[in-house]
Order: C-alpha cells, then sequence, then structure tokens
C-alpha cells in the first residue's frame, strides 16, 4: 500500500519524490507545478504499469535510506536474498557556475555495487498529460530519447542502452550512472558529469545550511525542516509553493483533494518569515520582488489569495479522470479555485512580508517612500475590507463570515504601515496609519471576543471556535500574557485537541466533518502554551509531532490524530514552518547548553 515515507529532492526548479525503494513516484517538469512525468503516487492501489522510474532489485528483501546529512541529496541501500547490497544516490543538479545558480531540469542517479552479485532490472517508465500519454521512443548509443506531448526527456548513461529498452535483468558488476534531463547531449561521459555534478551539489547544501543560524536543540529536524522549505522556492521568480503534490486526500474518501503547487501569499509569508529567523535572507529577498511585482501587477483589482509560480492570477482547477489518485481515492485535480475567492488576509500577509524590507539592514536595495506609498494602497483595502467577510484561510467553499483572524491580518496591515513610515521619518502617515489601526483593534476585539465562553472565536459574533487565533500574540494583536489570550488557549484545547494533535476546528465545513488534525495547528499550539508559561506541556507535544515525521524528517499536511498516519499533500511547507518555529522557540540556548 502506497504511503507517505516519501523522500524529497529538488533543486529549486524542479522536485521529486522517490519510495522507500528509490522509486521516482512524482515528478513535475519541466518547473514545480508542471506535468508529472511520474505519477505513479497519484496511480491508485494496484501496481502502475508507467508512471515511474526504478532500479528494480531481484529478490528484495529490504533497504536503508538517508540524506547525506546537510543536503538534498538521498542515499538508498537494497538489499537482496542472497548477500547483494546496492546503494543508489539521487538528486538534483543545484550549485553555482559562471557567477549564477545552475539548476538543470535534471535527475541524477549513481547506482554502485556494494557486495554479492546483486541482479537488477531499470524500468523508466514517464508519462504525459497526467498519465494519459505515453512517449514516443528513440534512441542511439548512450542514450534513450522519451518524446511525449509537451516535453522531451532524454536518458544518458553507461549502462546497457538494451537492457535498458527491454527492461532486462543484469548482473550489477560495476557503477552505473543514469541522468535523465532534457533532450542535448552530455558534454563528458555520464560518469563525469554525475560524478562532478554531486561533488558540487553537495558543497552547495553544505554551505547553504553551514550559514543557518540553528538553535542548539533539535537540530538535525530544523536544518530538515529548512532544506525542504528552500526545495519549495521556485527560484526563477522567488515564489513558494504550498506543497510539492496535488490531490493527496487529508483524510481517507474525503474528497478533500486539492492541488498546492502554487504560492499562496498568505503560507509563503510564514515560510520566508521561519528561513529569515534561521539566516537565509536570500530566499526573502526573492520571495519579496515575487510578492512585490504580484502586487504592482494586480493594480486596482482585488489581491487573490494564491498564484501560480509565474504569478499568473488564473489557475483554473479541472478534474483529471486520467490518474484514479493517491490508494484510488481521487479526485485528482489540477488548478485550485481558491484564486476567485475572497480572503481579506492576504493584504496583511504581503505587507508584512514587505516589512523586512524597510527594517532589514542586510537587504542593501531597501524600502523607501516609494515603496511605501505603494503598499498604502494594499493597507486602504485593508483598512476597507477588515470587517466584511469573506472566505477565511481554511478556504470554505461554501460560505463567508468575518473571520477573525482575516480581520486581524488587516490590522497588522495598518499596524505596520504606521511602523514603516515612522521608520521613515513619515510622522503624518504613521499618525494616520496608527489610527486606522487602533480603531480596527477594537472593533475586533469587541466583536471576535466571546465573553460566554471565554474565547476569541472564529468569526464576529459567532460561537465557532478556529484554531487559527492562537496566531493573534505572533501578529502583535494581543500580548500572550492577556488573560483573554490564555482563557482562549484553554477553551480551544478543549474543543480542539484530540490527544496531542489540533484541528483547525471542530464544525461540519462544505464536505462535512473534519477527521484529521491539521499538523502546524498543532505546532500554532506548541507555540501557545510555551507563550502561556506552559513550556514543559509545549516540549512534551512537540516531542510526539517530531515522532510523526517520515523516516527523513518530512510532514505533510494533515496527521490521523488516532493512527498519527500522515495525510494530505506532501511535504507540506506549513508544517515544515512549525517544525522551525516551535524549535526555535522552545530549545535552550546555545549558551545554556553548554
Amino acid at each position: 500500500m502506497a504511503d507517505l515515507d516519501l523522500a524529497l529532492i529538488g533543486n529549486c526548479q524542479i522536485a521529486a519524490l522517490l519510495d522507500r525503494q528509490a522509486r521516482y513516484v512524482w515528478a513535475c517538469l519541466p518547473r514545480l507545478d508542471g506535468d508529472p512525468v511520474f505519477c505513479a503516487l497519484l496511480a491508485g492501489e494496484s501496481e502502475p504499469d508507467a508512471g515511474y522510474f526504478d532500479l528494480e532489485l531481484i529478490n528484495f528483501v529490504r533497504s536503508e535510506q538517508r540524506y547525506v546529512p546537510n543536503t538534498a541529496v538521498v542515499e538508498t541501500v537494497l538489499h537482496d536474498d542472497t548477500g547483494g547490497v546496492v546503494k543508489i544516490i539521487d538528486f538534483a543538479p543545484r550549485f553555482q557556475r559562471n557567477r549564477r545558480f545552475f539548476r538543470p531540469v535534471m535527475l541524477v542517479r549513481l547506482v554502485v555495487p556494494i557486495a554479492g552479485s546483486p541482479r537488477v532490472r531499470i524500468r523508466l517508465r514517464p508519462l504525459g498529460e497526467y498519465g494519459a500519454a505515453h512517449p514516443t521512443l528513440t534512441h542511439g548509443s548512450n542514450h534513450i530519447r522519451f518524446v511525449l506531448p509537451n516535453l522531451t526527456l532524454r536518458l544518458t548513461t553507461d549502462a546497457s542502452i538494451t537492457a535498458v529498452l527491454e527492461e532486462r535483468v543484469f548482473v550489477l558488476d560495476h557503477s552505473v550512472t543514469l541522468v535523465l534531463g532534457p533532450d542535448e547531449t552530455l558534454a563528458d561521459s555520464p560518469g563525469a558529469i554525475a560524478h562532478h555534478f554531486f561533488a558540487e551539489t553537495k558543497n552547495n547544501w553544505e554551505s547553504w545550511t553551514h550559514g543557518l543560524a540553528i538553535p542548539f536543540e533539535w537540530q538535525d529536524a530544523v536544518i530538515r525542516a529548512a532544506i525542504t522549505l528552500k526545495l519549495c522556492t521556485y527560484e526563477d521568480t522567488g515564489a513558494v509553493i504550498a506543497g510539492v503534490t496535488s490531490s493527496i486526500p487529508e483524510a481517507p474518501n474525503s474528497g478533500r483533494n486539492w492541488d498546492y503547487r502554487y504560492c499562496w501569499l498568505r503560507d509563503s509569508f510564514f515560510v520566508v518569515q521561519a528561513l529569515n529567523r534561521l539566516g537565509a535572507t536570500t530566499t526573502m529577498e526573492q520571495y519579496l520582488r515575487y510578492v512585490m511585482n504580484v502586487a504592482t501587477e494586480a493594480g486596482d483589482k482585488p489581491l487573490q489569495p494564491v498564484y501560480g509560480i509565474s504569478g499568473e492570477p488564473r489557475l483554473v482547477e479541472r478534474i483529471v479522470d486520467t490518474l484514479p489518485g493517491y490508494r484510488g481515492m481521487g479526485p485528482v485535480r489540477v488548478g485550485n479555485q481558491a484564486y476567485e475567492q475572497v480572503q481579506n488576509d492576504v493584504y496583511g500577509s504581503v505587507v508584512m512580508a514587505a516589512t523586512q524590507f524597510f527594517f532589514d539592514q542586510r537587504i542593501v536595495a531597501g524600502g523607501d517612500l516609494a515603496a511605501l506609498q505603494r503598499l498604502e494602497r494594499l493597507g486602504e483595502r485593508a483598512a476597507r475590507l477588515f470587517d466584511t467577510p469573506d472566505a477565511g484561510l481554511w478556504e470554505y467553499r461554501g460560505r463567508q463570515r468575518v473571520h477573525t483572524f482575516s480581520s486581524a491580518m488587516c490590522w497588522a496591515a495598518a499596524d505596520r504601515l504606521s511602523r514603516i513610515a515612522a521608520r521613515l521619518g513619515a510622522g503624518d502617515r504613521a499618525q494616520h496609519w496608527r489610527g486606522l489601526a487602533d480603531g480596527m483593534h477594537a472593533k475586533i476585539v469587541r466583536s471576535s471576543w466571546n465573553a460566554t465562553l471565554g474565547c476569541f472565536t472564529e468569526a464576529f459574533s459567532r460561537d465557532e471556535l478556529d484554531a487559527s487565533v492562537l496566531l493573534l500574540p505572533a501578529l502583535g494583536f494581543l500580548r500572550a500574557d492577556d488573560p483573554r489570550f490564555t482563557s482562549t488557549v484553554q477553551v480551544l484545547e478543549k474543543t480542539l485537541r484530540i490527544g496531542t494533535h489540533v484541528r483547525r476546528y471542530a464544525a461540519a465545513d462544505d464536505f462535512g466533518m473534519p477527521e484529521s488534525a491539521f499538523n502546524v495547528c498543532t505546532f500554532w499550539y506548541i507555540d501557545a502554551l510555551a507563550a502561556i508559561g506552559r513550556r514543559d506541556e509545549a516540549r512534551e507535544i512537540f516531542e510526539s509531532m517530531l515522532a510523526c515525521r517520515t523516516s527523513l524528517g518530512l510532514l505533510s499536511e494533515d496527521v490521523n490524530p488516532t493512527t498519527n498516519e500522515l495525510w494530505g499533500n506532501f511535504p507540506q511547507t506549513y508544517s515544515m514552518v512549525g517544525i522551525i518555529n516551535s524549535a526555535m522557540r522552545l530549545s535552550r540556548s546555545w549558551e545554556e547548553a553548554q
């Protein structure tokens, strides 16, 4: 049975997922939102006849898998029942060349015999048009071309071309290299190219990781989360995708199957904020350019909650019937209807992200009065819309309310604009925005605080509860020691907590009653516990969340709160952000530990 114990590799142009036997089960080309040429992850329960790339070890009995420390390079070791052992190294090249990053649409596989006389079979079966199109094959003495409707891939290898074409079993008595990439001739032998790319890619990731400001405790978890977030960035434009996959259901047969390969401005803000806390400023700068371009292109039109990775506004959602779905649990969706929704928190997300331009002295081309004026247009909309209904951050498709989180994010836009204006010496604008922020704050508190429940609620003048109000101190809206926040935490945990997990909400939505817990909500709860002084309990729950990760340290969007089985799109940036933020909050300091 398929599961989400998968390894992620990539190079900030493409990404791929491999299972425990090093089979590529998901890879979108030629970019993160492209056609999944390897789509076995969504091919249902039965053994798919295509949509994957593997090296089958005959009489396989077990495997081990790990990341090369501090990198996005995966090593898988396969064992057969006669003592044969094979090591497979997989990566997507990424390194600096000619003073710019080299990140080709390329997957490199090194296969090394370690012991015995292992017998293997190479099976390379890409598909196009979401599983509908099989490639036309042509080949030469050292390569095979896979001609798909919108893409041609070339496998260059020093293995027997006949063995690959006919999927013949052969004894692996020497190392083999497989380079899958564009339909271009390699400048050197595949072995020489692959080993050079491996060394450069390994060095690149080690250097990037070396520059991270990590906490003393849980270093492995934080490093893996940081690398995963970096792999979810589309470096060409600065966009950050919410997840690598599409249509992994939030719970079995729930119908909650969404395409997450796009840039949600809210999610992306949290991603770059987390990476910035670790010192990864380049990713932040790239995203800020992306989001400012999106806001500029929107002009006088409302900002959307989500855009394509090129900044494209239309993400028309459709269902494809050529793939049955994860474990056969369709539908498989491409595109996301959320681009049509009104989600008012987006204005706060953009302004809060852009605030870094004005306060972070590491950014040479910082913000100025002209940039402030551009942001003020977004602030004006936030002030106008803060008390109007929207779909909310959970993207309800069947109703609209004045959601507390959306309103608080609109307040955050006005609050940050006041601070930015003060920073730039624009006293009159600072005063203007402070007055608006104070008025918005008073109304939000008055309308969202439910004295009977003793809790901030999901929406104005409603009784329903929502985990997103746990973020109010993080937004600066409330102090963590405000008695109303302590009371809110206590009320929410009685209703939304299941064991050590937290749900988004506890009321039926467009698809009925939610079954799974939302991983980032549990991290918000952990942070809230720490903020109100329940630090030991927070650490205990954090450790339990780390135990829910895959064997390689990754998390999906959701988890079954009873079995701890992962569900939802994978890996999900929100969840990996939660690991970083909670670890940074809970870790002992380096001084304390020494």
